[in-house]
């Protein structure tokens, strides 16, 4: 098994818990502020607007049909191309439907833009926004209604609900800390940014029960070993396997965000910055709440075992108490 660490690290993730919680909570601040004042930049799913699908006599590039649509006007226009076909979707953010005459002005623009290669509108549709505004609210209760659901999981497998709710945490600090990301940048949020958001969630929570595994199998082992090592250990021995696993992930998505074109690189950032963020947060937030809470309630695991006395001391050091009286008597 590849192992990034040749022996488990001895980190004090414990010690540091309250400067990860400084740093999550200041993420989580500008985050906030950030959807709160400059809100999303929604794309057409949950805005409204119209869908575009034209074919070209001759085959053209992507990147053309882009380049073409800013010049004609149309800087937001998203094009995306039917693998295997001439043919190429546009859509267009807008509340109200675009008429026929304007339409006809795109297509024009675009023709005079390649007036060598003949373009043909195939088919035209229009999304409402009461129907964006619905989807919104969909996409809403996805999130809250999957993040339940995981509570309802962890709570289940490992028999203490709190447990659930510090997974949950932080889950809900990885998908506001995206979500804020965007805002910060004005990326365009959809249905597609949507699934990814859903799908750090549910990436994020398999590395924290992987440590949550690790830390109830040494409690039924090590019946008496100190909450804070125990979670300490158990972060540390499943520190290479967090990070290898990530890092795969990370190279996939880079790869996509590369190579897969303009097309995937909203949701391929997303899963970028969620991975890293998800990575952070399994080690630096779930499990150090976990301990934090036990401290709160005053468990006896949650302190430290007492440091063992110096060498040559003991209950009955030389020199003193019942030493000392046999050397009276001795006397």
């Amino acid at each position: 098994m590849i192992k990034i660490f040749q022996d488990i690290p001895h980190i004090d993730w414990v010690g540091r818990r309250f400067l990860f919680f400084s740093l999550s909570g200041l993420l989580i601040a500008v985050s906030a502020v950030s959807i709160l004042t400059k809100g999303f930049n929604y794309g057409i799913d949950f805005t409204g607007g119209t869908f575009l699908q034209v074919s070209f006599a001759q085959p053209v590039s992507l990147a053309d049909l882009r380049s073409h649509l800013q010049k004609a006007g149309y800087p937001d226009a998203a094009p995306q191309s039917f693998s295997g076909t001439n043919s190429f979707g546009i859509r267009l953010k807008g509340e109200s439907q675009m008429d026929a005459q304007t339409i006809e002005k795109l297509i024009d623009s675009l023709r005079a833009a390649a007036p060598e290669n003949p373009i043909t509108l195939e088919r035209k549709e229009y999304v409402g926004p009461a129907v964006g505004a619905h989807l919104r609210r969909r996409a809403i209760l996805a999130i809250i209604g999957s993040l339940f659901a995981i509570i309802v999981y962890v709570a289940f497998r490992f028999a203490n609900p709190i447990w659930g709710i510090a997974g949950v945490i932080a889950l809900a600090h990885d998908v506001v800390a995206t979500a804020g990301f965007f805002a910060v940048t004005g990326r365009e949020i959809d249905l597609v940014i949507v699934a990814a958001l859903l799908t750090i969630a549910g990436y994020s929570i398999n590395d924290t029960i992987v440590i949550f595994d690790r830390m109830r199998e040494r409690m039924r082992i090590h019946r008496r070993e100190p909450m804070r090592d125990l979670v300490n250990t158990s972060i540390n021995e499943t520190l290479s396997r967090t990070l290898m696993t990530n890092a795969c992930v990370m190279a996939v998505v880079a790869s996509l965000f590369v190579f897969g074109g303009q097309v995937i690189h909203d949701f391929t950032t997303a899963m970028l910055f969620g991975s890293i963020v998800g990575t952070y947060s399994t080690i630096a937030v779930a499990t150090p709440l976990v301990f934090q809470w036990e401290e709160m309630k005053g468990s006896r695991r949650a302190s430290s075992a007492p440091p063992p006395p110096p060498a040559g001391t003991g209950p009955n050091p030389p020199g003193t108490g019942a030493s000392q009286g046999k050397a009276g008597k001795r006397r």
